[in-house]
């Protein structure tokens, strides 16, 4: 005699339960992976080696630094805008534009300024392998030592991200991750308008500030503008103007 099975109470009653778990579990893993991707970005910490993010200093020094590039054009431009106010930079730059623009690169280092490290493809750094995160650092480092810098070569991550792999090459490198303090063009509604900008600056900086701007494309033509005016401002505040490596020298750490 055939029999057609049928669910048992206890089954019936633990379907709901068990969808109720799955679903709390979910939840907690999205959590965790949310919570894991802000703190990748976090600007004051990171869980392996060395971060800075200010220098803790009683003296008024400050440190300008830019972003991406080296580009053609632009380049010469901030160069030009530097020199003519006396002030040093620390030039973080992309590998792969060193290797396309090594007259660039070499201009930054001829005139006093200092380059660092911004990764070779500009991709996050996040979720990949320790080799390939090396081959980034490894082949960008090469390329910024054939522009003519000599020293340690500091390293920033491309939009700030970082978690475990890139920390642990970068302490086993002996490399310090230099994060900011002072970025005006995080906001909408400063980053068009380059006496906004500069308000932004002038507003926030203190002794040790790491200052980041992006000044080697079109579209940050406000930040170009912006440049001087933050230069005049601080100085006439009283700040001096160093690259990183001067500015680490003041850091206890």
């Amino acid at each position: 005699m055939a029999t057609c099975w049928r669910p048992s109470s206890t089954s019936v009653t633990d379907t709901p339960r068990r969808l109720l778990f799955a679903a709390l579990a979910t939840l907690a893993l999205l959590g965790v992976v949310w919570g894991l991707w802000a703190y990748s970005g976090h600007r004051s910490s990171q869980l392996f080696g060395e971060l800075v993010q200010r220098v803790d200093t009683p003296h008024k020094l400050v440190a300008l630094t830019f972003d991406d590039g080296p580009m053609p054009g632009a380049t010469e431009r901030i160069l030009s805008l530097l020199d003519e106010h006396r002030v040093p930079a620390t030039f973080f730059v992309v590998g792969e534009a060193v290797a396309q623009h090594p007259q660039q690169a070499r201009a930054i280092v001829a005139a006093g300024h200092e380059l660092g490290n911004h990764s070779w493809s500009h991709q996050r750094m996040v979720l990949k392998s320790p080799a390939w995160v090396a081959e980034e650092l490894e082949r960008t480092d090469q390329a910024i030592r054939a522009a003519g810098m000599t020293g340690l070569v500091h390293f920033r991550p491309p939009y700030g991200k970082k978690l475990l792999v890139l920390p642990w090459v970068l302490r086993g490198r002996g490399q310090t991750s230099i994060m900011w303090d002072i970025e005006p063009e995080s906001y909408g509604e400063v980053r068009r308008d380059p006496q906004a900008i500069a308000d932004h600056v002038l507003e926030r900086a203190q002794p040790g500030s790491i200052i980041l701007l992006h000044v080697m494309f079109s579209a940050r033509e406000a930040s170009v503008q912006a440049v001087p005016r933050i230069i005049e401002g601080l100085q006439e505040r009283g700040y001096r103007f160093v690259t990183v490596s001067e500015l680490l020298e003041q850091w206890p750490g």
